[in-house]
């Protein structure tokens, strides 16, 4: 299973107080020493966290291949071609949000997608679609012509984080899921279920398979059992426990949790 370390929170810390401290090229080499496969970044439209800079910089000097997550903006799109990132993530936005809720609409949004996909494969970079685990969404994302998807596992995670943590009794509880234990750990089951029958689908159609949001060192075990599944992003969790154990040791522990024994 290939790692892929989101640092997008180092530079929300770093965008706290207008500093370059935490420094984001240091998260970049310490999460590339100790196991990332890939580093992802994502470029927002408003800039919250990645900076342009930033992009030019990791994609400069890092030493593994860099996943840049955009949307289909085409402003952003004509930043992302100039500059060349090993792949390109789509993925919707919305000025709102805390952080991305929900994969790409690509059957409502397919004319805008199709747009994106052509002008990235006509600068050479390989495109991969963050989409919800649906059959739909699979077979659309193969007619556009990405060569990969991006499976949202928010719904996987808020399930589990509602049925095994303290979310539930905190400020950040899921109002639409509070629910029987019964009730969530059946719908936790479809989840997982969906997930796995859309990375079955997928595969079968040609397209490599990632899964990516709220995954962490509970809920991880879950898509190490979905062979079709070869990456996972994962980043806030990952860069939550830093605060505590250090960004390398962060990273070692979630390689080792995502690595098969084949």
């Amino acid at each position: 299973m290939k790692l892929g370390v989101n640092i997008d929170h180092v530079a929300v810390l770093r965008e706290a107080r207008q500093v370059n401290d935490p420094d984001i090229l240091q998260a970049l080499y310490v999460a590339c020493e100790s196991g990332a496969n890939q580093i992802t970044i994502h470029l927002r439209e408003d800039r919250r966290h990645i900076q342009d800079i930033d992009v030019k910089s990791i994609i400069a000097f890092s030493k593994v291949p860099v996943n840049l997550e955009c949307s289909i903006n085409r402003d952003i799109l004509d930043i992302v071609s100039a500059i060349q990132p090993h792949r390109a993530t789509l993925v919707p936005e919305k000025r709102e949000e805390v952080t991305t809720e929900g994969g790409l609409d690509v059957i409502n949004h397919a004319d805008a997608t199709l747009y994106a996909i052509e002008q990235l494969h006509d600068a050479l970079i390989p495109v991969s679609l963050f989409v919800d685990p649906t059959i739909e969404a699979m077979e659309k994302s193969k007619e556009l012509g990405a060569e990969m998807v991006e499976l949202h596992t928010g719904l996987f995670s808020n399930l589990f984080a509602m049925l095994n943590s303290s979310l539930p009794h905190s400020n950040y509880t899921i109002k639409e899921l509070q629910l029987p234990r019964y009730e969530l750990s059946d719908r936790l089951e479809q989840a997982v279920q969906d997930i796995k029958n859309s990375a079955i689908h997928a595969n079968k159609l040609g397209l490599e398979v990632a899964a990516g949001h709220g995954l962490n060192y509970h809920n991880v075990h879950e898509m190490m059992k979905i062979e079709e599944i070869v990456e996972l992003n994962i980043g806030q969790s990952i860069i939550a426990r830093s605060v505590f154990s250090g960004l390398s040791d962060a990273v070692k522990e979630m390689k080792r949790l995502t690595t098969r024994n084949d």
